[in-house]
Formats: C-alpha cells, sequence, structure tokens
C-alpha cells in the first residue's frame, strides 16, 4: 500500500461563508485553491447560515478541538406566527399563529427564561448522529427519531425590535452545540404560538470576528499559531524541546505554566510543536503533539 502523501501546507483558515452552500463545499473549496487535501472546519454552519467558520489546514487540522469549544456569537431574526419543519425559513410551514398582540416586552421576559445553562433537544434536521445516523437524513425520510436533551450554556439572549411587528432580532452568545433554531423556536411556543429563525449569521467565535475574516473566494492562510490566541501560550526552553516534541510528561515548575490550561507549547523561535492541558497533581501532558513540518507555510 502507497504510504499517505505528508501535507505540503501548514495554517489556519477564517472565512466568512456564504450562504447556498455548506461547510463541507466551504471546505472543499479552500482544498481546491490551496491544493491542500487535508482541510476541516471547526463547526457547522446550515447551508443557510452566513457567517464565521474557522479551518485548519494540514497539521492545523489536529488543533480544530480547541477552536470547537469556544464561545459563539449569533444574529438572526426571530419570526413569530409560522413554525417550520427545520425551525428556519427553508421548510415548509406547519403551523400558522395569530401572535399579533406580543410586544417586545413578552418576548425579552421569555428569553430570559432561556438563558443560563439550560437542556436543549437537538432539532431533526440538524447533523447530528443517533445511532450512527445523521438526524437531518432521517428526516428527508419522514422518519423521527428521539433525542436526549442535551446541556447548553446561553451566556447572553438580546432581543430587539424592527420594522416588522411580528419580527425581532436577536444576538445569542452561547457554547458549543448551541442551536439557535431551537431557541427561536422555544420562544414562539412560550408565548403561546410558534416561532422559526430567519437569516442565521455567525459573527463571533473566541477572539475572533467575522469582520476579519476572508471571502471563501479569496482565502488568506495564516500562521497555525493564529489558531490558538484565545490560549495562553507556553515557550520551551531549548533544553525541554526534544523532551516536548516526544510528547513527555512535565512538572508544572518546568515551564511557566499558569491557570488550568491548555496551553500552545511554542519554541524560542515561535515553532509550534503541540498543546499541552493538566495531568495529574503537578504535572502536565500532550492533549496534541504535531509531527515534524514537510513544508510550513506562515510561519
Amino acid at each position: 500500500m502507497a504510504r499517505r502523501k505528508p501535507p505540503q501546507i501548514d495554517g489556519f483558515l477564517s472565512v466568512d461563508k456564504p450562504a447556498g452552500i455548506t461547510s463541507h463545499d466551504a471546505v472543499a473549496i479552500a482544498r481546491r485553491s490551496l491544493g491542500e487535501k487535508r482541510i476541516g472546519h471547526s463547526g457547522t454552519l446550515d447551508p443557510d447560515a452566513t457567517g464565521l467558520l474557522l479551518m485548519g489546514v494540514g497539521r492545523a487540522t489536529k488543533l480544530l478541538p480547541f477552536l470547537t469549544d469556544l464561545r459563539k456569537t449569533y444574529v438572526g431574526q426571530i419570526v413569530l406566527g409560522t413554525t417550520t419543519n427545520t425551525l428556519d425559513s427553508q421548510g415548509d410551514i406547519t403551523g400558522v399563529f395569530d401572535m399579533s398582540g406580543v410586544k417586545l416586552s413578552d418576548v425579552i421576559a421569555q428569553t430570559a427564561a432561556l438563558t443560563g445553562d439550560i437542556l436543549q433537544i437537538p432539532p431533526m434536521v440538524s447533523a447530528l448522529k443517533v445511532d450512527g445516523k445523521r438526524l437531518h437524513e432521517l428526516a428527508r425520510q419522514g422518519i423521527e427519531v428521539e433525542r436526549k436533551p442535551r446541556p447548553v450554556t446561553v451566556y447572553r439572549f438580546d432581543v430587539f425590535g424592527t420594522d416588522e411587528s411580528h419580527v425581532f432580532r436577536c444576538e445569542v452568545e452561547c457554547s458549543s452545540g448551541t442551536y439557535i433554531r431551537s431557541l427561536a423556536a422555544d420562544v414562539g411556543t412560550a408565548l403561546g404560538g410558534g416561532a422559526h429563525l430567519r437569516g442565521l449569521r455567525r459573527t463571533v467565535i473566541g477572539s475572533f470576528d467575522v469582520e476579519d475574516a476572508s471571502p471563501i473566494d479569496k482565502i488568506i492562510l495564516r500562521p497555525m499559531t493564529d489558531a490558538l490566541v484565545d490560549y495562553q501560550t507556553v515557550v520551551v526552553p531549548t533544553e525541554l524541546v526534544i523532551k516536548v516534541s516526544r510528547g513527555s510528561v512535565l512538572e508544572r515548575a518546568a515551564c511557566a505554566f499558569v491557570g488550568c490550561g491548555p496551553w500552545p507549547m511554542l519554541t524560542e523561535a515561535g515553532e509550534l510543536l503541540g498543546v499541552y492541558h493538566a495531568h495529574t497533581g503537578t504535572t502536565v501532558k500532550p492533549a496534541v503533539i504535531l509531527p515534524p513540518a514537510f513544508q510550513t507555510v506562515g510561519q
């Protein structure tokens, strides 16, 4: 069997995904643009949704789990009075309700109840897998399965009025795995009718802002270290570089480990060796060790 060709390029991409393509489509575009097959993203956006999509290229794909866990911010519109089978404007209407009497203050009261640590049932039209099958694939077959509520955190759920009396603009800051469509639908149900989400856009992931992202047709490759700006880096003394490269367990006192981690591990020249996290007692161990670069771009 032929050995797999090592990645030619390492780096990080911050992209503003347009509507009408899947996150997988966006990755495919990046692969063609860079001529690199090993590219992944840190969190799916629905085809109709737009906004920030973070990608790892080459060895940086190993860093994607550290991006997935970051807080995210979304904006969109809650449309009262109609429900859909997808919980957003792309689905078929499943219910119509007279909610003409609902005021902004009423919506704010319900969003307050959906702020903090909550349990959320994932929508059927989602990429989540149940028994090895993606929910949206089952939904297309007309199959609905039981989904277990999952804990998520909504740090902020702000709503504002618009020129349309039945439409309210929302801005949500939340943990990974939160479905904004479900929040919109829950607001409508709590108000005695129904609602769906329109115009979802992801604007922030951790320290990354969509305003700084590049268009999908003009991607800009950034250094791998840029992917880890939300974490405190540790500069590895020269005498410990080989140990870290081999994934050795270290004492905290060996380097300037502060806080709970994880910690990107850099050589004095700025090369990323991997990421360490807390172990037992006063020790730390690798979460990710990066293999030697075949060719590094942007570092």
